[in-house]
């Protein structure tokens, strides 16, 4: 029997778009979560810390995974920078799930970069957060990820900002001429696209073909 199936909703084209600068590092996330009284078993991976007498669990994770820290657990370092610094990040970002790129040193293109930075993806979120203002933890800068463009979705806007970071280098690291390319974000599909400046955008099956 056949059940009635809906269209779903046509979103429009031409709504705010965010073009933030795609960085090239290891997709990464911390979950920060109050804990209830007696109910540390329902976080068996995480850190648990005290902040304003309150605790807080804090967990770890990769794209595909939860890390810990130590060489076969961890993730180029991330959840042992989490770990080490799980109050500062509990005071600066507070409860939820916060997802950014760790990148720099050691890692993908590395940026010519002496250390790591944990770059948050969402810069409305995270607006104190801004390249500008951006926070120092363990040795780590803490931000947003920088904003090229912000307003009506225009191919004209979106294509100049590539051109800009092709032409001017990352503005995440100034100075750096490697750049990767630009992520944009659709606000009201809440979808995230990707461009980049290698390979004439063409996918990582299309570039080896």
């Amino acid at each position: 029997m056949h059940e009635f199936v809906e269209w779903p909703k046509t979103a429009r084209l031409f709504r705010d778009v965010v073009v933030t600068e795609k960085l090239d590092g290891t997709n990464s996330a911390l979950h920060i979560s109050r804990v209830p009284e007696m109910g540390a078993f329902e976080f068996p991976e995480s850190l648990f810390v005290l902040v304003d007498d309150v605790v807080y669990a804090v967990t770890a994770q990769s794209r595909k995974r939860i890390i810990t820290p130590g060489k076969t657990t961890d993730n180029f370092g991330f959840a042992g920078w989490v770990y080490d610094n799980a109050a500062d990040l509990v005071r600066i970002l507070g409860e939820g799930l916060h997802f950014g790129e760790w990148w720099g040193k050691g890692i993908q293109r590395g940026y010519g970069l002496e250390e790591r930075r944990f770059s948050l993806f969402n810069t409305e979120r995270y607006g104190h957060l801004s390249i500008d203002d951006a926070a120092y933890v363990g040795g780590a800068r803490l931000s947003s990820v920088p904003v090229l463009y912000s307003g009506t979705f225009a191919e004209a806007a979106i294509c100049q900002a590539l051109t800009d970071l092709g032409d001017y280098g990352s503005v995440a690291a100034p100075g750096f001429m490697n750049p990767e390319g630009i992520c944009v974000y659709h606000t009201q599909t809440r979808n995230v696209f990707k461009v980049t400046l290698d390979n004439n955008d063409a996918g990582k099956w299309e570039a080896a073909a």
